[in-house]
């Protein structure tokens, strides 16, 4: 038998300023995920869950919660940008377009810096400029974000899975 291995993600010297990754599937966002989030994160918004409130506001039905939908557009861009490393900080969330139960987001994370860490030889910083779309194209979140990536010669150990006894 002969194991192929899978995607591991990209390390440090895997990042070029300029390169985009775009996520290669979408995902629905349903009115259970929005509701099940917003009261998860105990947020009292009725905008978000009461559709009798929301049909009084300029857009008629519920808004899709601004946090679940950079939840899933930053989980959409772990496996190319993240996998390998963990969030340093967050700048600027830019939300130009409500997203609404029923769309489908889209992701793709650009590049926009890399470099060295002087506190972590054995790691470097990239900085990456995420947008978020639905179905339509139209931008619906945008931020940047700045992640701290393992050099690939330091990296723990991505062989995870355990030997079988059989």
């Amino acid at each position: 038998m002969t194991v192929k291995p899978g995607w591991e993600g990209r390390f440090f010297e895997d990042f070029e300023v300029g390169d985009v990754y775009r996520c290669r599937y979408g995902r629905t966002v349903t009115d259970a995920d929005n509701t099940w989030f917003t009261l998860l994160t105990n947020n009292t918004n009725q905008l978000h869950f009461n559709t009798h409130y929301a049909a009084r506001t300029p857009w008629g039905r519920p808004l899709v919660n601004s946090a679940l939908t950079l939840a899933i557009i930053a989980g959409m861009g772990v496996a190319d940008v993240s996998e390998n490393g963990f969030a340093l900080g967050w700048d600027r969330i830019d939300l130009p377009n409500p997203v609404f139960a029923g769309d489908t987001l889209y992701s793709e994370s650009e590049v926009i810096g890399v470099r060295e860490s002087a506190s972590h030889p054995e790691r470097g910083i990239v900085t990456v400029q995420t947008r978020g779309y639905n179905q339509d194209g139209t931008l619906v979140i945008r931020y940047v974000r700045s992640i701290m990536v393992w050099k690939r010669a330091a990296a723990p150990s991505v062989d995870l899975f355990p030997t079988p006894a059989e």
